[in-house]
């Protein structure tokens, strides 16, 4: 399909499309949007990035404006299941975009939000519910939704979904559609455990593989710096200095997060964080204000690595390595989204050089390494990760028995020594 005026859409579909500047569809939407419009079960793979919002919220709405409107028979017609709030919050404006001028309505059901808010929008004629699996189970515990006449299952994003430990919940949920739904499968990844969930759950799916889903979108250049510690900071303002445009930086942890993010505002960059301790309140400020531009960085945690779908992030930095190599991948794929190119970045210590061969053997591919500025200043009083040296006396090393000793510590931050009885 060359073009979105080959698929047998509505008229709205069609106006919705072209209002919003979709002409040609991805390589993603153009196998997968054809085999769901004809009903057939679906599983598709494909890089983070490609377009699969829209290939199943396009079917979604053209099945659905397509079922006899019939007051015996209210209630959901379809389901989307997303691992994090902030994915399922940008799927719903997707559908409501695509959905102008049909008629029919989508809800959303995610923790963070006002469930009250939420459960009077599903009873006020919504045929769509878009949802993560931990609120939707809660309200289904609750007998608050009414799964019985859902006829389309979307599982977007499945490999996150079962890697956040969701299979149990996610199985509750299918269990409770009607077993000759159709079931719409898209992921990054098929692991293990999303082969069992397709092989007990998918009827005789058209399966799409769209590119090596092992690897970033090829327009993206992977670059690395091999940096200590205390220049990181410094290479990284550096960076924000010489390149134009906006910067996805990745922290470990969530105090690492808002601390580097202070840094950054400090030094006079407007800069957001978002992590899994913020308000979805302020998750959602900090992504509206990246997205439009009122932030030139937002600094995340790996909560963000999938959750994100901004278009025209310029460049994402790893100032902290991710803790597997497959999050790696993700997180590059934040840019270079819909056929535009990027860059990314991964800052590392000497240390972890085995750490970034790990990388580069999931990705089959070299990073290319730069050369860190001499310029590049250390930043006073960055953090030492060396750990308190532990001396226990000789007769203990002996196992002298029951026998209380003083044992030193000496504390690497210069606090003289402490002795304690053991």
């Amino acid at each position: 399909m060359k073009s979105f005026s080959e698929f047998p859409l509505s008229a709205p579909l069609r106006s919705n499309l072209a209002k919003h500047g979709f002409v040609e569809p991805t390589p993603v939407q153009a196998l997968a949007i054809e085999p769901a419009l004809a009903g057939r079960d679906l599983v598709a793979t494909a890089q983070t990035g490609t377009g699969k919002t829209l290939a199943f919220v396009l079917p979604i709405l053209q099945t659905i404006s397509q079922m006899p409107k019939h007051p015996a028979v209210p209630g959901l017609r379809a389901i989307v299941l997303s691992p994090t709030r902030e994915l399922a919050m940008q799927i719903n404006d997707t559908f409501v975009k695509m959905a102008d001028g049909t008629g029919i309505r989508a809800s959303i059901a995610v923790g963070g939000l006002s469930e009250n808010a939420q459960l009077r929008s599903i009873r006020n004629g919504s045929e769509v519910l878009i949802a993560t699996p931990g609120r939707l189970s809660d309200f289904m515990g609750r007998n608050l939704v009414d799964l019985r006449n859902v006829r389309i299952l979307v599982l977007d994003e499945a490999d996150r979904m079962l890697d956040m430990g969701f299979l149990p919940t996610v199985k509750k949920i299918i269990a409770a559609t009607p077993s000759d739904r159709q079931t719409l499968l898209f992921s990054a990844t098929i692991q293990s455990s999303v082969k069992h969930l397709v092989q007990n759950h998918v009827r005789n799916a058209v399966r799409i593989d769209v590119g090596d889903t092992s690897k970033p979108i090829e327009k993206i250049e992977l670059h690395l710096y091999e940096v200590e510690q205390d220049r990181k900071l410094g290479l990284l303002e550096a960076m924000l200095d010489r390149e134009p445009g906006s910067f996805l930086v990745f922290a470990r942890t969530k105090h690492g997060a808002d601390k580097l993010a202070k840094k950054l505002a400090r030094a006079g960059l407007k800069t957001a964080a978002i992590h899994g301790n913020r308000s979805q309140s302020q998750r959602n400020q900090a992504l509206r204000g990246f997205q439009d531009g009122d932030y030139r960085v937002l600094v995340a945690t790996d909560v963000a690595s999938r959750g994100i779908h901004v278009e025209g992030i310029a460049h994402v930095v790893n100032f902290d390595l991710p803790q597997v190599p497959e999050d790696f991948i993700h997180r590059a794929g934040r840019t270079g989204r819909a056929g535009a190119g990027g860059t990314a970045s991964t800052f590392a210590t000497r240390s972890e050089r085995s750490q970034i061969s790990q990388i580069e053997r999931t990705l089959d591919a070299k990073l290319v390494r730069c050369q860190v500025p001499a310029d590049v200043p250390v930043e006073k009083h960055a953090e030492k990760h060396s750990a308190p040296v532990i001396v226990i006396p000789s007769s203990i090393s002996r196992g002298a028995p029951h026998a209380k000793r003083q044992v030193r510590s000496f504390s690497p931050r210069g606090k003289g020594v402490r002795r304690r009885a053991v």
